[in-house]
């Protein structure tokens, strides 16, 4: 060997040990796989005009009313009377009083139950450091990534299966057109905490009082602890539940966490909330709510003052009308989108209660329908898998565009599927 010959320089390596449970993952979140694939297709064909009707990320501008209300809080904090630092790491007292009303009036949540933040995505992980390593945990398959990913992070799973695509020690409850999209319960293993979303991301089906009902007697049953996502309630058309504490019992057994994100277009202004009832204890009698107080405290500190604004203008009588004027808008994409998949003979599920389309493309791999919509017609979907293993052999499409986008999106599903 040379003696002016380098030697090959080896990297640092510190005495610090990986987490464990972060090398359970065999491959990237589901929305990050998405968007590398995006970009990959973007360079093979530089001159395609991709259309993405995958991530559920909006796309219409957010109503003046909210807009102009974040602008007078952000113009304030530069002047003396208008300046606020922190404020309460549980959120301004308007807003959650609002937020109590207006979502939850009747239904025995109080202001001091609700606790403000950025986002039900958030939440739901702040949730996990509540609950701990040691917990049991089920989801309805498929379900938003978010509830297994944040179980595998906190150690609460088993090594990742490939042959069976799921984690160990997770109950996978299987929602299929076979049992309507509701898990059968009587076949579900007892789990100290259940992630229940309706309606439903991402196949867009809701459930109704009667199924809410048989879930919060099971949790009650089971000595379980149900996390209601219902970031998607205000799209609901049908007369069922739009929060779980409308069902008789629920406080005891549940906790509901919700997001401005798809009302208002708060993707990227970042805004939600998780209600805490005080009936809700642990097996000590210890109340949930104040543990989850201490994690929020410890944690967060404080949704953003502007935001919070938008927040409170979002539930005045004017913001609660644009939000339901933006909300229609989707909810007529949706309705282009089911209408064109129908009339190319397919199963299509879900597009009335959520913003989301469910179709089926029996005995084929999600990944391989994805792949052929993305190269033949340079449109981005999201492969069922990505959901869970019951989601296998779907794709969803989201409403979330411009209309004229949907539109020409349509019409390539259209020359595709002929």
């Amino acid at each position: 060997m040379s003696p002016f010959k380098q030697k090959e320089k080896t990297a640092y390596k510190t005495q610090v040990a990986r987490n464990a449970n972060m090398a359970k993952f065999q491959a990237a979140y589901i929305f990050s796989e998405i968007a590398r694939r995006r970009d990959a297709h973007l360079q093979k064909y530089p001159d395609a005009q991709v259309i993405s009707l995958g991530h559920g990320d909006t796309t219409e501008p957010i109503p003046e009313v909210i807009t102009s209300a974040m602008e007078k809080r952000s113009q304030a904090l530069s002047t003396l009377e208008g300046y606020s630092g922190y404020g309460p790491a549980q959120g301004e007292k308007p807003l959650r009083a609002a937020i109590a009303s207006t979502f939850y009036d009747n239904l025995g949540i109080e202001e001091d139950d609700i606790f403000v933040s950025d986002g039900a995505k958030c939440d739901i992980s702040r949730l996990q450091l509540v609950f701990g390593s040691n917990v049991t945990m089920a989801v309805q398959s498929p379900s938003y990534p978010a509830y297994v990913q944040s179980s595998v992070v906190m150690g609460q799973t088993a090594q990742y299966q490939k042959d069976v695509e799921k984690f160990g020690n997770i109950e996978y409850m299987t929602c299929t057109p076979e049992n309507g999209f509701f898990p059968d319960l009587l076949n579900v293993a007892r789990t100290d905490i259940i992630f229940f979303c309706s309606p439903n991301n991402p196949t867009g089906l809701a459930a109704t009082r009667e199924q809410l009902t048989q879930l919060v007697q099971f949790a009650k049953d089971n000595g379980s602890i149900i996390v209601y996502d219902s970031a998607y309630a205000m799209y609901m058309s049908d007369d069922n539940p739009r929060s779980i504490f409308e069902i008789p019992g629920a406080k005891e057994v549940a906790i509901e966490t919700s997001s401005f994100s798809k009302y208002a277009g708060f993707t990227g202004v970042r805004l939600g909330w998780t209600a805490v009832p005080k009936q809700l204890l642990f097996s000590d009698g210890f109340p949930v709510a104040k543990d989850f107080n201490r994690i929020v405290c410890t944690c967060f500190s404080g949704a953003s003052n502007i935001a919070q604004a938008g927040g409170l203008a979002c539930l005045s009588p004017e913001g609660i009308k644009a939000m339901h004027d933006v909300i229609s808008f989707y909810k007529e994409n949706t309705r282009i989108i089911v209408d064109t998949f129908e009339s190319l003979g397919f199963k299509v599920y879900g597009g009335k209660n959520a913003p989301y389309v469910w179709i089926h493309f029996p005995g084929r791999s999600s990944w391989d329908v994805f792949n052929e919509i993305l190269e033949k017609i340079h449109v981005v979907t999201i492969p069922g898998i990505g959901f869970g293993p019951g989601g296998e052999g779907f794709i969803r499409v989201s409403a979330f565009g411009h209309r004229r986008n949907v539109l020409e999106a349509s019409e390539r599903f259209k020359q595709l599927y002929k």
